[in-house]
């Protein structure tokens, strides 16, 4: 697969990686064969790289079929885990869903796709399947507004620009002047809601998870089946609630982000490190 890229560039890298990303939901084998129309990479090419991911222990072989192996958690697992995003949210979202009796999920942007980082879910029939690293069109979701909404119009549409990587065709399809209404009207009340524009029977609410400096750095939803929650419900006994744990996951992050890093029980710069 060509790319246009500077002399810094590791091809390798990127094919290795493009091999890996053919695996999803609904394709967990994939033969040799599949895997190079699937990248647009040569036989050989695809077999040295199964080879590498193999001994790597990222890749496991049976017969003629591949499968990814539980070692690629690593992958997503390490920036989940630099950021402490689990840990620091993991009790507010508990009590959020002890609170609602409904799932709630965090979700950074990646291009014009969410992506799940973190996740507490109750048993519910929903027509599509979330998992952390799930990756759903921005603007069709509650989170991906509210993400998109703290963005400048120029990050905006560059964002847009990048093709979506999730695989799914969401109901709602707007276009940029119908997209820029919905994010104005987010702005101003500070919370997004997707009423089945993903697909359908699935209705969320969703607002921002801040830093520091007050910037989204993430978002927090409450997600219903539209059959079971109205949208009142949502919007009067949820979201005063996703608000407050969202207000609270802030709090924490910011103030972990103000402690120092200690190595060796030291503070870099000098210094015992903080209490």
């Amino acid at each position: 697969m060509a790319r246009d890229a500077g002399p810094d560039f590791i091809e390798a890298l990127a094919r290795g990686l493009d091999v890996l990303r053919c695996f999803r939901a609904g394709r967990p084998l994939m033969t040799l064969s599949e895997i190079a129309a699937e990248t647009g990479l040569a036989r050989p090419t695809v077999r040295r790289i199964l080879i590498t991911l193999e001994q790597l222990g990222y890749v496991r072989s049976a017969e003629r079929d591949f499968a990814l192996t539980p070692r690629v958690l690593e992958l997503g697992m390490a920036y989940v885990n630099a950021l402490s995003i689990w840990e620091v949210a993991r009790p507010h979202m508990l009590r959020l869903v002890e609170q609602t009796g409904e799932s709630t999920s965090m979700a950074q942007l990646d291009g014009s796709d969410i992506v799940y980082v973190a996740r507490v879910a109750v048993p519910k029939i929903v027509t599509l399947a979330v998992t952390i690293g799930t990756r759903f069109p921005a603007p069709a979701t509650s989170m991906g507004k509210v993400l998109l909404a703290a963005l400048t119009p120029d990050e905006l549409t560059a964002v847009l620009a990048e093709p979506g990587r999730s695989g799914i065709d969401p109901r709602w399809h707007p276009d940029r002047a119908e997209l820029d209404a919905a994010l104005r009207e987010v702005r101003a009340k500070g919370w997004a809601m997707a009423d089945q524009a993903l697909a359908p029977g699935i209705r969320s609410v969703a607002t921002g998870v801040r830093d520091g400096d007050g910037r989204a750095v993430a978002a927090l939803n409450v997600t219903v089946h539209a059959a079971e929650t109205s949208t009142e419900r949502l919007t009067e006994h949820h979201l005063p609630l996703l608000l407050r744990a969202a207000a609270d996951i802030s709090h924490d992050w910011a103030r972990r982000g103000s402690v120092p890093l200690t190595v060796g029980g030291v503070t870099p710069g000098g210094g015992p490190p903080r209490p």
